[in-house]
């Protein structure tokens, strides 16, 4: 434990040097006369545009162990110019964890949107942190009753009919399921909102949510009876996009032996709808 925080601290001096070498007074407003014998910004310029003391600053780029609170990092990370993959780098060599990303929401890129196409006529999801449906391809469309209105993968699962229709398989999964959830929600905010709305109309939620079992969401058996193509069972894994952690793609595979497979390519004849 002792080395791998020597480590960390090694690895926050260097970067704050190597942030700090990158700026010109100029890049940051300030005036400077004469010639300087280093590159860069000096320690004392950089804790003057953080609001921080110079020996503070000094302390903290030598990797001591000293008491980091994030209001004084996000200050130094606004001083040297950082962008939001080097601040949350900056956070977690500091020994904090980084802060949710904030700003708009990103564009779903044409690639992802290809990807969730090409797995066709296979289920495909991308769905952000609290579970929001985010982009799909048709062949989920039509497997999980998607209607162009807002979606979120857990509401779905504790109120569709669609799922509810099979009951031993969705009193099996629902543990792993809330726990899964409250693993994201912790990272998210927002995803009360849907905790309060989904503990009003769904007991059986409500109840789950209560036990505080947090998990992960690894590969799971996803079972619902579709009115028209019937039985559907499903082994979804999901995968956290690397450009964009708050997303996750949930690929659906038929699961073997139940039939689902040609259940599926029955369902990917049905004409397109636009997304």
């Amino acid at each position: 434990m002792i080395i791998e925080a020597a480590c960390r601290r090694e690895q926050l001096r260097d970067f704050l040097r190597s942030r700090r070498a990158r700026l010109t007074p100029a890049d940051v407003g300030l005036v400077t006369a004469g010639r300087r014998r280093t590159p860069g910004l000096r320690r004392e310029e950089v804790a003057l545009l953080a609001g921080v003391g110079v020996s503070w600053y000094t302390w903290l780029e030598q990797g001591r162990d000293i008491t980091v609170s994030t209001e004084v990092l996000d200050a130094v990370a606004r001083a040297l110019r950082l962008d939001g993959p080097e601040r949350a780098h900056l956070y977690l060599v500091a020994g904090l964890n980084p802060p949710p990303a904030s700003g708009a929401p990103a564009t779903i890129t044409p690639e992802i949107r290809a990807l969730l196409d090409a797995w066709s006529p296979r289920p495909a999801v991308l769905r952000d942190r609290c579970w929001n449906v985010l982009a799909h391809n048709d062949t989920a469309r039509e497997a999980f009753g998607f209607d162009g209105a807002s979606r979120n993968c857990l509401v779905t699962f504790f109120t569709h009919p669609w799922y509810r229709a099979m009951p031993a398989p969705w009193s099996a999964a629902a543990p792993a399921v809330v726990a899964a959830y409250r693993a994201d929600a912790v990272h998210a905010p927002g995803c009360q909102r849907v905790v309060d709305e989904l503990s009003a109309v769904a007991p059986e939620f409500a109840e789950l949510w209560r036990r505080h079992d947090v998990g992960v969401p690894g590969p799971a058996v996803h079972a619902l009876r579709h009115p028209d193509a019937g039985e559907l069972h499903l082994d979804a894994t999901t995968l956290t996009v690397a450009h964009h952690p708050d997303w996750q793609l949930v690929l659906y595979n038929p699961r073997p032996g139940t039939g689902t497979a040609e259940r599926l390519e029955r369902l990917s004849l049905v004409v397109p709808h636009p997304r």
